[in-house]
């Protein structure tokens, strides 16, 4: 199969740093189609040759093992091509239609790694240079829009051009291998589904916790924030996999119609809520490893006065019969005291305690997304205690753990998010991407955090290289539990 990939912002910061280290390890694994094609686009002035030479030195900050060598980069090279464009000018869609007709592949695909304020522009003009039809599919990257109205005037602009089937809107998260195995898990195993609902589960965790700032990001993500960049998306994204039902089969609407009913399954805010189960904050000055880093109203690009969040934590429930009453945790920033992204599912006491355990004991299940990728089980196991208490001995519990390292069962060097999911586009195949409907009802369901903390008193400070504002702490006590290192 032959295929053509258009990169739209193909000199920017998401081409160099993923798209294309994954385009190349799907090019290693020899799992990318030989007769293939991947067309920069970019304002800037290069030549062909140019353009291999702006990858190859930018893939010198690729971590060591996925770093090409020079033979290996050099068959890569040839299938890298460069078109200097301005978005804004039809005539350059002309000269993209015409570099395109030179081949007429199997496939092309459009990825628009742009502004999001570009998607419409780039849709519309691709479309009037007749480059929509059946063989042409676009991937949108998020976040696509700033709100729910932003949001539905993109689809909808995408949705005069293009089919659905036609529309890959990404999520790279739903691309990790743990993902995977978390769908796995659920639905290829009958171990789990008699207890994953409420009458087992005390409470579930959702942690996506980064150790940097916004490093060179500062002037997107102060337009951005912490709500829109990771909670919209990525982490309800987690909550439709951990609370959707199992689909009648593993075609792609048989999923997202699952995950469709979890998003309108959450409770909406009210006003208590809002002030109760909503934090936000950012990070001020503080030590990360042992340096002194600044804080965020310090970054480049970042506006002094900044009431941008860069950590959230909300509390909320899937409102149904599985999971109604079980209280569902989420927390996001930067800065916070490591980098950690993991789901902890946590089970309810024994109903009748017969052994001593230690205080805080509990049984539970991680699912770890990054850096770690596996499954860890803890449970309780007797540890003889040979002190005699009323002329019998006393059984102790101790904390013990099962857990499955997914990078030494299966091997490190596993198909990455990126590479997976634009496999899946060359393929066709949209299982792991996210359909219209889906994205709407998550911008409705935060459009209220939006709208309130618009005029709220602003984010509660925490110092960078903790775990954010202690109302986050005070959040989950006053149900009565405890974030994950806290226990």
């Amino acid at each position: 199969m032959s295929f053509d990939l258009v990169l739209f912002g193909g000199t920017g910061d998401l081409a160099w740093r993923k798209l294309m280290p994954a385009l190349f390890q799907a090019f290693r694994h020899g799992s990318l189609p030989k007769d293939g094609r991947i067309v920069g686009v970019a304002r800037d002035d290069l030549s062909d040759d140019q353009y291999r030479e702006l990858i190859q030195s930018r893939f010198n900050a690729v971590e060591g093992a996925k770093r090409p060598s020079a033979e290996e980069f050099e068959k890569f090279a040839s299938l890298l091509h460069y078109l200097r464009m301005d978005l804004s000018k039809p005539a350059d869609y002309a000269r993209l239609a015409d570099l395109l007709k030179q081949r007429n592949a199997d496939t092309v695909v459009m990825y628009v790694a742009t502004a999001p304020a570009l998607f419409t522009q780039v849709v519309e003009q691709v479309a009037a240079a007749g480059l929509n039809g059946p063989a042409t599919r676009i991937v949108l990257e998020k976040p696509l829009g700033h709100d729910l109205a932003s949001n539905r005037a993109i689809n909808a602009a995408v949705c005069k051009v293009f089919e659905e089937k036609q529309v890959f809107r990404i999520d790279h998260y739903l691309g990790k291998p743990s993902v995977q195995n978390l769908f796995a898990m659920r639905f290829g195993n009958a171990l789990f589904e008699p207890i994953w609902r409420r009458e087992h589960i005390a409470n579930i965790q959702i942690t996506i916790a980064e150790d940097l700032g916004v490093e060179k990001r500062g002037a997107f993500y102060d337009q951005t924030g912490a709500l829109r960049d990771m909670v919209q998306n990525h982490a309800l994204q987690l909550v439709c996999a951990i609370g959707m039902e199992p689909p009648i089969n593993s075609h792609a609407d048989a999923i997202r119609d699952e995950k469709l009913k979890v998003l309108r399954a959450l409770k909406p805010w009210t006003s208590e809520t809002l002030g109760l189960h909503a934090i936000r904050g950012q990070y001020t000055a503080g030590t990360a490893y042992g340096e002194r880093v600044p804080g965020y109203r310090d970054e480049p690009g970042v506006d002094p006065e900044s009431r941008t969040e860069t950590f959230v934590a909300l509390r909320t429930e899937i409102a149904n019969w599985r999971w109604a009453g079980v209280p569902l945790y989420i927390r996001t920033g930067k800065r916070l005291a490591s980098r950690d992204a993991r789901i902890e599912v946590n089970f309810r006491p024994t109903p009748h305690a017969i052994y001593r355990a230690p205080s805080g004991a509990v049984n539970k299940l991680v699912i770890n997304l990054q850096p770690k990728d596996g499954l860890e089980l803890h449970m309780l196991a007797q540890a003889q205690d040979n002190r005699q208490r009323n002329g019998h001995s006393a059984a102790q519990l101790a904390p013990v753990q099962l857990d499955l390292d997914f990078d030494k069962r299966f091997g490190a060097e596993r198909v990455g998010a990126y590479e997976r999911l634009l496999l899946d586009v060359i393929d066709g195949r949209l299982n792991l991407f996210v359909r219209s409907d889906e994205q709407e009802e998550a911008w409705r369901w935060v459009e209220p955090l939006i709208d309130s903390w618009a005029s709220d008193g602003g984010p509660r400070p925490y110092a960078a290289g903790t775990w954010g504002p202690s109302a986050s702490s005070a959040m989950i006590a006053r149900d009565g539990f405890s974030w994950g290192e806290e226990q």
